[in-house]
């Protein structure tokens, strides 16, 4: 039978959270110029909780990528990432393996308002050359083989209780402690989740191999990666993208698709709509030059694609921008 989202122990993690400071989702300045977000890890214990109070017109609206490995859970509403070209619905208790290499953020939505918990850490927070190769198991359920859904453990699940009293025990290990203890309490913790989530996802998740094949991926496209950040407004051939990659065309389309979730196409649009939120943002430019500016046909154009991404127009996104700052003012 599969539980309510009210369980006792979706309770406790509430009021575990309850007690905790929730802070604005305000990211900009942790992006490097590719999107890339940093966090500075811990060297001797590469983990971190963040606890992110998001709210319609008040998150950082870009497209993150990174090496550590995330997981997302919203506590009080429904959330959506997009991760690549899919998007994931997510209901409060949710827990949600972050597609972590594929550009991703959370999509600013109206009505949007849920605390969030963001676990963060590397992989040789659970395994290390020399460890068994059994505690590589822990990974997998961050390289899925299924395209096209997300690996998410609903709140319905009937493994959620355990996820949740999981988390209740992190939060409090990770707030409430302190020094080696507060460290060996966290690992034990995160390894109780994530065992919850192999049981989950156990039929969906890939070997080493195919975990070393797309990591060797990720780094064949850089040369492309790069480009597509420095000079997102030109336009670029595919026979010209696979060229920069030292592979052929059938190879690029593949291999990017496989890699990023998306084509390159779709992908460079990416990176347009976050960049023409920053003018938006930032600057006075009309929105008709700021399509000109990001490399878009014609205003329309521009405007589809930024609707199609964050549910509402441009002009839309400007004003209610003007009238939260005219409040604060």
């Amino acid at each position: 039978m599969h539980q309510s989202v009210d369980s006792e122990p979706i309770k406790k993690l509430r009021e575990i959270a309850g007690k905790l400071n929730f802070q604005s989702h305000r990211i900009a300045h942790q992006l490097d110029a590719k999107g890339r977000h940093e966090l500075d890890l811990p060297a001797a214990f590469p983990f971190s909780i963040t606890l992110f109070a998001f709210q319609a017109g008040r998150i950082t609206q870009r497209l993150t990528w990174h090496e550590r490995l995330e997981l997302l859970i919203p506590l009080d509403g429904p959330l959506r990432e997009r991760m690549g070209d899919l998007v994931a619905e997510l209901n409060p208790g949710d827990v949600l393996v972050v597609d972590h290499l594929k550009p991703h953020q959370v999509v600013d939505t109206p009505g949007l308002k849920t605390r969030v918990i963001v676990i963060s850490f590397l992989q040789e927070c659970v395994f290390t050359p020399g460890c068994p190769l059994t505690d590589y198991a822990f990974l997998l359920p961050f390289f899925k083989k299924a395209e096209n859904a997300p690996q998410l453990l609903s709140a319905a699940s009937p493994r959620a209780n355990e996820a949740h009293k999981a988390l209740a025990h992190l939060l409090e290990c990770y707030f409430d402690q302190d020094g080696f203890h507060r460290e060996a309490s966290c690992k034990a913790w995160l390894l109780v989740l994530l065992n919850v989530l192999i049981q989950e996802f156990r039929d969906s998740a890939l070997g080493r191999a195919q975990l070393l094949r797309r990591q060797e991926q990720a780094a064949r496209l850089k040369p492309i990666f790069d480009w597509a950040r420095k000079n997102y407004a030109d336009r670029i051939s595919l026979d010209a993208a696979a060229s920069l990659c030292g592979m052929s065309k059938a190879v690029f389309g593949r291999v990017f698709k496989e890699a990023s979730g998306m084509t390159l196409g779709s992908y460079l649009n990416h990176i347009r709509i976050a960049q023409a939120i920053k003018l938006l943002e930032e600057t006075n430019e009309s929105i008709a030059e700021i399509s000109i500016q990001l490399g878009f046909s014609d205003q329309s154009h521009f405007c589809r694609h930024f609707h199609r991404s964050l549910g509402r127009s441009p002009g839309q996104y400007r004003a209610s921008l003007m009238k939260k700052r005219g409040e604060q003012s």
